[in-house]
């Protein structure tokens, strides 16, 4: 034999267990047991995996609503400010009032009191907080009574006076207007 012939032969001896080798792995069934426990080990992984997902989404879900109640004012709270610094402007235009100048700085007191007092209640209407009216019959939805007189220029239940002014915010009563009313 020539050697081309001796290496073919040795090539194809060598071939053969390898084929037997791969014809045994597929002849040989994967077990069904172990082929369920990867499956499930598998389902489990998937299970844990989206449990913390969705764990962590409720943590970061809670977390934004704690933000939105601890901030929900925050666009009030700005609006304030402005109200708050009138107010300051006005106290110390009072402190730099002398006896010369009372009667001056009093006017400019009055006038930036008013101004600042319609600041006040255009923030108030545009964070939808409104005055409640207190004219005409008692309504026990937006009104408390605090005391009864007698009033000849009233029918029974009306409001007479206004104690304290009540407001709302939306729809629901902020605070109830105090008020007497007519026996």
């Amino acid at each position: 034999m020539n050697q081309e012939t001796e290496k073919d032969l040795e090539q194809t001896q060598n071939e053969e267990p390898r084929e037997e080798a791969q014809s045994d792995e597929k002849n040989q069934e994967v077990d069904p047991l172990e082929a369920a426990q990867a499956e499930a080990a598998e389902y489990k992984d998937k299970y844990i995996r989206a449990h913390a997902d969705f764990e962590n989404a409720k943590k970061r879900l809670e977390k934004d609503k704690m933000n939105a109640v601890a901030y929900a004012n925050e666009s009030f709270a700005k609006d304030m400010l402005a109200v708050v610094d009138s107010f300051e402007n006005a106290l110390n235009s009072i402190e730099s009032a002398d006896k010369e100048n009372a009667s001056e700085v009093l006017e400019k007191m009055q006038e930036g009191v008013k101004l600042t007092y319609e600041q006040l209640k255009k923030v108030l209407e545009k964070h939808h907080i409104k005055e409640i009216v207190c004219k005409g019959e008692f309504n026990p939805e937006v009104h408390q009574v605090i005391m009864q007189v007698e009033s000849d220029e009233h029918n029974t239940d009306d409001i007479v006076q206004v104690m304290q002014k009540g407001y709302t915010i939306k729809d629901r009563v902020l605070r109830p207007a105090m008020v007497s009313t007519c026996k």
